[in-house]
Parts: structure tokens; C-alpha cells; sequence
């Protein structure tokens, strides 16, 4: 099983669609608090709950970490799948269609497959290593950008709960630069929305300054095989670990690490 990832990614495209249909013809419901502006509806937890037990059913050697219920299951394992039910919660329940379901399979702690379907949009991204990135049966590639001045950068939500001043100082002044100096700067709410369009070229770079796998796990293999480039906040590669998620069109890749290097550089010297 470990050897060809890409053989469970039928496995991850049917948890999609159960998702996806849940998403679809369901109302948010109540809302649970998790913190400070921060919150989970019913269809998350119904969203986690229905794909768990789908995964269990199908690959029952293979522990789940999920955003709402935490991980389960034999951790010892060379594999984990990572969900993320309801990938931009705040604007599903306001009835903004920018939201999806994100579903990656980890395997020594590098995304190997990749599920993002975005319900309200008609469109279901998937990628397993070494075999291309494609949204439907179409295959998709990163974008051909080679100018930071044309290029359309998205920036992740910025910080709430505890130490968000501190981060956020970092946040906003990436956003004022990256203002300066790229054709337009995007806040769409959804991680996987940002690395699906980097994948498919609507967008030339994602910058979440931080790295959820729920999260990004599905996203960076997408982006990965659709030819961008997927790095940590300091350029090293991505992997399970790093802080931040940074995905970019190639010929920007270097513009983009060094915008961000820059700012940080500043922050820290005030």
C-alpha cells in the first residue's frame, strides 16, 4: 500500500463525494465555539463523522486526523489521512460558496494523495504523487507568471485567539508589501481554495503563515504535481512540520521567498 499511494486516491475521490453532498443539502445548523472567533457548525462534525466512518470501512490500517475530532487510530503507521470537513467554516455559514472539503493521505509526514472539492463551485480537485494534479478528468498546471508585478497572490486568514496581535503584526506587513509590489492580493478564507487555484494558475501564490495538515495536506500534493512550488515560510521545502505553507508559481518562487524573508527581517528588528 505504501508503495503506490495513488491507489487509494479512488478511496479519497468517494469520502469527496460524500462530503461534497452533505455540504450541498445541508444548513450550517448551531455553531460550536472553539476559541476566540472561531467556531464549527453541524455540517462539519457531520461532514468529519460520515467520512471517518467511510475510511475506517475502506482502510482500517490507516489512523485519521481530522480538525474537529483530533486523530484516531494505529499512529504508528507509515500513513495518516487528513481532514479538513468544511475548509472555510466562517463563510459557509454566511453563505459565501468559498469553502470546501479537503481530504490528503500523509505518508512519512509528505502529502501522497489529494482530494479538495468545492461544493458550491461545482469542481473536485485531485493528485497523487507522481501522477499529475487535474480538477475533474482535466489535468491542470500551475501558472506561467514571471513577473511578481503580474502576479495575483493570495494571503491566508489573518490570526485570532491567543497571540494573535503578535503574528498578525507579521501578516499585515506582508499584506502592505506584497501591495506594493504584486498586480493584486486576494483574502478568500479557504486554504484549500488558494492552493487549488495556485494548482490550476487562477492564482500565482499562496501565502498561509501557518500549516494545519487538515488544512494543507491535500492542497500542497495538488499544487506539488500541478508544477508549483510548495515551501516552507524560509524556502525550505514544505513538509509536515514547517510553519508556514507557501505555494507559488515557479518562475515567482524566488520573488515571493524573498518579499516574505524581507518582511520577517523587518518585524523582528523593530
Amino acid at each position: 500500500m505504501t508503495d503506490a499511494p495513488a491507489s487509494l486516491l479512488p478511496v479519497a475521490l468517494k469520502a469527496a463525494e460524500i462530503a461534497s453532498d452533505l455540504v450541498r443539502t445541508r444548513v450550517p445548523g448551531l455553531l460550536t465555539a472553539k476559541g476566540d472567533r472561531d467556531m464549527a457548525s453541524e455540517v462539519d462534525y457531520a461532514v468529519e463523522r460520515a467520512v471517518r466512518d467511510y475510511l475506517k470501512e475502506r482502510t482500517p490500517d490507516i489512523a485519521i486526523l481530522g480538525e474537529e475530532e483530533g486523530i484516531t487510530g494505529d499512529t504508528t503507521g507509515d500513513l495518516l489521512w487528513a481532514i479538513d470537513p468544511v475548509d472555510g467554516t466562517a463563510n459557509f455559514v454566511r453563505s459565501i460558496p468559498l469553502c470546501g472539503f479537503s481530504l490528503g493521505l500523509i505518508q512519512k509526514g509528505r502529502p501522497v494523495v489529494g482530494v479538495i472539492d468545492l461544493p458550491f463551485l461545482g469542481t473536485r480537485y485531485h493528485a497523487a504523487q507522481h501522477t499529475g494534479a487535474y480538477v475533474g478528468d482535466r489535468r491542470i498546471q500551475s501558472s506561467a507568471t514571471t513577473e511578481l508585478k503580474d502576479a495575483i497572490v493570495a494571503i491566508g486568514d489573518y490570526a485570532v485567539g491567543e497571540g494573535a496581535a503578535a503574528k498578525n503584526r507579521l501578516r499585515i506587513a506582508l499584506t502592505e508589501r506584497l501591495a506594493a509590489n504584486v498586480q493584486r492580493v486576494r483574502m478568500l478564507g479557504s486554504v484549500a481554495i488558494d492552493l487549488a487555484w495556485v494548482a490550476e494558475g487562477k492564482l500565482d501564490a499562496s501565502i498561509t503563515l501557518s500549516n494545519k495538515p487538515w488544512d494543507t495536506a491535500a492542497g500542497v500534493v495538488i499544487a506539488r504535481e500541478a508544477g508549483a512550488k510548495v515551501t516552507d515560510q524560509d524556502g525550505t521545502a514544505h513538509t509536515f512540520t514547517s510553519t508556514a505553507t507557501v505555494a507559488t508559481a515557479a518562475a515567482v518562487a524566488e520573488d515571493i521567498s524573498s518579499l516574505i524573508t524581507a518582511t520577517a527581517q523587518h518585524i523582528s528588528s523593530r
